[in-house]
C-alpha cells in the first residue's frame, strides 16, 4: 500500500532546490581549489620565464600546446602583470565560499551577488583569452584551459544557484528549464569549445595521426 502524501510533504517536495546547498558547495570549493592550483602553476612557469628567457614551462608540450608562446605576448599581461595572478587572489575565495556553504553557513545575498559579479567577470574574460589564444595567438595552454572549464562549471551552477534562491532576478519558466538540464549547460558550452578548438588546429591535428 502507497502511504498517502500530505499536502505539506507536497510543499516540501516542491520547494526542494535542484541545486542543493551540498552542490554549490562541492562545486565552488573544488573549482576554486583546482583553479588556484592552475593559476599559481602558471605564476610560478611565469616567474622562471621571467629569471631565465630561455626557460621551457612545462606546459610547452607541442607548437600548439604551447604556454611559452602566450607567455610572451601583450595578452598575458592585460591588466599590467600577469593574468595569473587574478586566479591566485580570486580562486581562493570561491573555494572559501564553497567550504562556509559546506559547514553550514548561511551566506547573505549581497555576498552571492558579488560573488556573481566576479564570476561574470572571470567567465567573460577567459572567453576573451579564448579568441586571444585561438585566432590572434595561435597556441593553447593547457593549464588555462583547466581555468576555461573550471569557470564555466562555476559560472553555470553559481548562475543557477543564485537564480534558483532568488538572489537573482530571471524569468521562473526559464529558471526551471535550466534547473531539469543543469549539468547539461556546462557539458555542451565546454564541448563547444573543444569544437572550436578542433576545427582551429585541424591542420596540426592530422599530422599527429
Amino acid at each position: 500500500m502507497v502511504p498517502e502524501i500530505t499536502g505539506t510533504e507536497q510543499e516540501i517536495t516542491r520547494t526542494r532546490p535542484v541545486i542543493t546547498d551540498r552542490l554549490i558547495g562541492w562545486i565552488l570549493a573544488a573549482g576554486g581549489l583546482v583553479g588556484l592550483l592552475a593559476s599559481f602553476v602558471l605564476t610560478v612557469e611565469k616567474i622562471a620565464l621571467l629569471k631565465d628567457p630561455s626557460y621551457t614551462p612545462s606546459c610547452s608540450i607541442n607548437p600548439v600546446l604551447s604556454c611559452g608562446s602566450i607567455m610572451t605576448t601583450v595578452q598575458a599581461e592585460v591588466f599590467g602583470f600577469p593574468n595569473p595572478l587574478i586566479g591566485v587572489v580570486a580562486f581562493p575565495v570561491v573555494a572559501a565560499t564553497g567550504v562556509a556553504v559546506l559547514a553550514g553557513a548561511r551566506l547573505p545575498r549581497w555576498w552571492w551577488l558579488a560573488l556573481q559579479t566576479g564570476a561574470l567577470f572571470g567567465v567573460v574574460f577567459v572567453h576573451w583569452l579564448v579568441v586571444q589564444s585561438l585566432y590572434r595567438i595561435g597556441a593553447l595552454c593547457p593549464y588555462c584551459m583547466v581555468v576555461w572549464v573550471v569557470m564555466i562549471l562555476i559560472f553555470s551552477y553559481l548562475t543557477l544557484h543564485n537564480a534558483e534562491r532568488g538572489h537573482l532576478p530571471a524569468p521562473r519558466r526559464i529558471t526551471e528549464l535550466l534547473l531539469a538540464v543543469h549539468s547539461t549547460v556546462p557539458l555542451l558550452w565546454t564541448l563547444i569549445l573543444v569544437a572550436l578548438i578542433g576545427v582551429r588546429f585541424a591542420d596540426y591535428w592530422r599530422t599527429l595521426i
